[in-house]
């Protein structure tokens, strides 16, 4: 039903010439699920369920939800990008296609988001509709083409505005950031190391 809607929303604005504002500035089809009445649902979804409460999973309060399309006379692929959310959702809904895979290269803050994927962060994930990827939105992740067919799929963004206010005052975001934990374990590690040299050369100094 939902996707009927969308295909005639589509088919109004293709033959009207109707501008709409597009879910995002990374797609020139879709479309905003607000403007067909589901606010309401959106916002219960978002409140259903806590993940990922350490970027700000348990006090969401904002969403953004749309519908993509992709495939023949649609956008191909999307490019290696964040979502603008502390949590993202993606449904598979159909119809018949191949390719499209998402590929997801590790969560990072903004400092770090341009920084080298390691090799455990490289995971990638076949559509099957019906079924939904939950993931962090600093989760760095791209789609690749879809070859034949068209995919659609339903993505909400869900935001925590005291989440977005506290990153303000941080700068240290080695709770979630792949790339932070790595620095800081690096820094106790050259800690300690420097404490065993240290003790070391006492000792060295005691037995002369």
């Amino acid at each position: 039903m939902l996707l009927a809607e969308v295909e005639n929303f589509e088919k109004w604005v293709h033959e009207t010439k109707f501008k709409i504002m597009r879910p995002s500035t990374m797609n020139k089809y879709g479309v905003v699920l607000d403007d067909f009445g589901m606010k309401t649902i959106l916002e219960k979804l978002m409140e259903s369920k806590v993940f990922f409460p350490e970027v700000g999973g348990s006090n969401l309060d904002s969403h953004h939800g749309f519908v993509l399309e992709y495939g023949i006379d649609r956008d191909a692929d999307l490019g290696f990008h964040v979502d603008d959310s502390e949590v993202s959702s993606n449904v598979g809904m159909g119809k018949q296609f191949s390719g499209g895979e998402l590929f997801f290269r590790g969560v990072r803050c903004d400092k770090h988001v341009n920084t080298e994927t390691q090799p455990e962060e490289i995971f990638d994930y076949s559509h099957v509709p019906g079924r939904a990827v939950l993931h962090r939105g600093r989760h760095r992740h791209g789609a690749r083409a879809t070859t034949s067919g068209n995919r659609i799929n339903l993505l909400l963004w869900c935001r925590s505005s005291v989440f977005r206010e506290s990153r303000k005052y941080q700068k240290d975001f080695s709770s979630w950031c792949a790339e932070c934990q790595r620095k800081k374990k690096e820094r106790q590690r050259q800690s300690v190391a420097a404490i065993k040299m240290d003790l070391l050369r006492r000792e060295g100094q005691t037995a002369t």
